[in-house]
């Protein structure tokens, strides 16, 4: 049964949130976008007012993968062009459960079950 694949499940988790992300967004005048380049970079989810404010999101079903998020999205700030692009307005890693919290190097961290979702 694919309940028990964890990959599946974090898949799983990552579809619905960037779904409800782009109901957010189309609602709030931005869009969703993924990010992915040649070297292999990936984050999850971008999001871009018109007057392109933008930040990104990494999903996590679970903890374990936290450090991983966060260094995709340090990462991501660190190849910008900055004379072409301004810097996020934040960079955020989504989980399931847990609390809310901002981690020293600047990333929050936002628990579902903090936004009443869970």
């Amino acid at each position: 049964m694919r309940l028990n694949d964890l990959n599946f499940t974090g898949f799983s988790f990552e579809s619905l949130f960037t779904h409800e992300l782009r109901v957010y967004a189309q609602a709030n005048d931005a869009k969703v976008y993924h990010y992915r380049d040649s070297s292999g970079l990936e984050v999850d989810c971008i999001v871009q007012k018109y007057n392109v404010d933008w930040c990104a999101f990494e999903i996590k079903l679970g903890t374990g993968h936290f450090d991983e998020a966060a260094a995709s999205l340090r990462k991501l700030v660190a190849i910008l062009d900055t004379k072409k692009i301004k810097p996020p307005r934040s960079l955020n890693i989504i989980t399931g459960k847990g609390i809310s919290y901002t981690r020293n190097d600047g990333i929050n961290v936002i628990s579902l079950a903090s936004l009443g979702a869970s």
